[in-house]
């Protein structure tokens, strides 16, 4: 079970640790919410399950208790050291801790063949600060079977925005064009300690039947066309793409999209039509 908010300052103290706002350090207190998420990613014994930023464990050892396999990935060498003494010392065969960078490491430990098979699920409390640089990541290699995620709501908002919105953005059409979207679980501040200024929500990806991943290059035009998102594509593109997007302009406007369109405006199944970039990047 998780602890309670006054267990939990009484561990960081002990620790002699204060937590970092910068490394998003905001604890898990509420058991209903770790049990969803485990609920929500079908966590069955056997799981390869990667976990971001564990802190002090609480979500790790839920894990850990239904029989999975954990990697996890943990930057405060405090917190790291308290976890390989603890859960590292419990559970030595099912638990893998990388004290590292979670954007430069966005699957922990975990390589090879249990990565490259996309059998893994990732659940995570994520820190707030690295949430779409780490989804980023995550997008660019060797996908999850699923991810549950807790994530500040605005970001949340951003990944699911829908074509013709303001949160609407790169990011949606990289993480939209790879996962669908499934049913998450709205969370309250206060099922964290210290608590966040913000609301958060379990966001539930699954992977689709055919994910599309997004070649650098072209995440980089992508995102590129969004700094100018409120200019219309037909001037966006010209001198950009290999003439002028014509052909693809011409295949937009099958589905009553025109050069007046603005990159707000295209779903994310047209821009996985772009075709391979033989163009200059945005400036």
């Amino acid at each position: 079970m998780p602890l309670t908010p006054s267990a939990t300052r009484e561990l960081l103290t002990g620790l002699g640790h204060t937590p970092r706002r910068s490394l998003g350090q905001n604890f898990l207190i509420d058991g209903n919410i770790v049990r969803k998420s485990l609920e929500l990613a079908q966590v069955a014994p056997g799981d390869d399950v990667i976990e971001i930023g564990p802190g002090l464990g609480t979500l790790t050892s839920a894990l850990l208790e239904a029989g999975a396999k954990v990697w996890a990935v943990e930057k405060d060498p405090v917190l790291a050291t308290h976890l390989r003494q603890t859960l590292g010392t419990r559970h030595p065969q099912t638990f893998d801790l990388l004290e590292d960078d979670a954007v430069e490491h966005p699957l922990a430990a975990l390589t090879g063949d249990r990565a490259t098979a996309g059998a893994f699920k990732i659940v995570a409390n994520l820190p707030y600060a690295i949430a779409t640089p780490w989804m980023d990541a995550v997008l660019g290699g060797s996908l999850p079977a699923r991810m549950v995620l807790m994530v500040q709501q605005e970001a949340a908002q951003r990944y699911a925005a829908q074509p013709g919105t303001k949160q609407f953005g790169a990011i949606s059409i990289f993480l939209q064009s790879a996962f669908d979207l499934a049913p998450g679980h709205r969370v309250s501040a206060t099922c964290f300690y210290p608590r966040p200024e913000i609301e958060s929500q379990l966001l539930h990806l699954v992977r689709k039947p055919a994910p599309f991943i997004f070649p650098p290059e072209r995440k980089l035009f992508i995102r590129g066309l969004f700094q100018h998102r409120r200019k219309q594509l037909g001037s966006l593109l010209r001198g950009r793409l290999a003439d002028d997007g014509a052909g693809w302009l011409a295949r937009l406007a099958r589905h009553g999209l025109s050069p007046q369109s603005r990159p707000e405006d295209i779903p994310p199944a047209r821009w996985m039509e772009l075709p391979a970039l033989a163009c200059v990047q945005p400036s």
